[in-house]
């Protein structure tokens, strides 16, 4: 081993810090593959047998049986192989098509966190298009609230806008306008004082746009 690659080896993360497959989670050979391939960006000197002498570490249970396997019929081969095998095992047509449902029966309510919402849609878009544009993204995720919503959230953000800059303004929306009180109070969640709730919802949109950045 060269000088280059024993202190490409230093940077490495410890192995019991790296993420570990086991097929139960919904989305952990994905975060496998990721956390690789950004050991390959961050150290690019690292030998690749550096990186494939630890896969032995990063899966446990089921996954563990499929890679020994794998690794007694095929011999030892490169991350990039490794990386195609997985895909082609886990990312398979069914697993795409029980995320396009959870997508698509998944629509945004105001009693869901605006946040949490955002994330969960956008790893599912991500799992069925790895290679989703910003826009694309942006576009399904606004077809998932309700058409009064859609266009107040639609409003104040731009194509291109990041999903925290999403959360951020369906949160402004849900709390601080009327439409999203609106939304609130129409699945039960009913106020202890109808006469603030009166006063409030009588609120005008365009008196609290002033608290919105333009995100464009």
């Amino acid at each position: 081993m060269s000088y280059t690659e024993k202190e490409a080896l230093k940077q490495l993360p410890e192995a019991s810090s790296w993420p570990k497959f086991s097929e139960t989670g919904e989305y952990d050979h994905m975060e496998l593959i990721d956390y690789i391939d950004g050991l390959f960006t961050d150290v690019p000197s690292i030998p690749d047998y550096c990186i494939t002498a630890r896969l032995n570490t990063d899966f446990k249970g089921h996954a563990s049986i499929w890679y020994t396997q794998m690794k007694e019929i095929h011999g030892r081969k490169n991350w990039p192989w490794w990386r195609s095998q997985i895909i082609q095992k886990y990312r398979n047509d069914t697993w795409i098509w029980q995320k396009t449902l959870s997508f698509g029966n998944d629509r945004y309510t105001v009693d869901k966190d605006p946040y949490d919402w955002c994330l969960r849609q956008s790893k599912r878009l991500i799992a069925i298009d790895p290679h989703i544009t910003t826009e694309m993204r942006n576009h399904k995720l606004l077809t998932k609230l309700p058409g009064d919503l859609e266009h107040a959230v639609k409003c104040r953000f731009s194509k291109e806008s990041t999903l925290d800059e999403i959360s951020n303004t369906l949160q402004e929306v849900r709390i601080r306008t009327s439409i999203g009180r609106y939304n609130n109070h129409s699945i039960g969640d009913n106020r202890e004082n109808p006469t603030l709730e009166a006063k409030e919802t009588n609120d005008s949109d365009s008196e609290i746009t002033t608290g919105f950045h333009n995100l464009e």
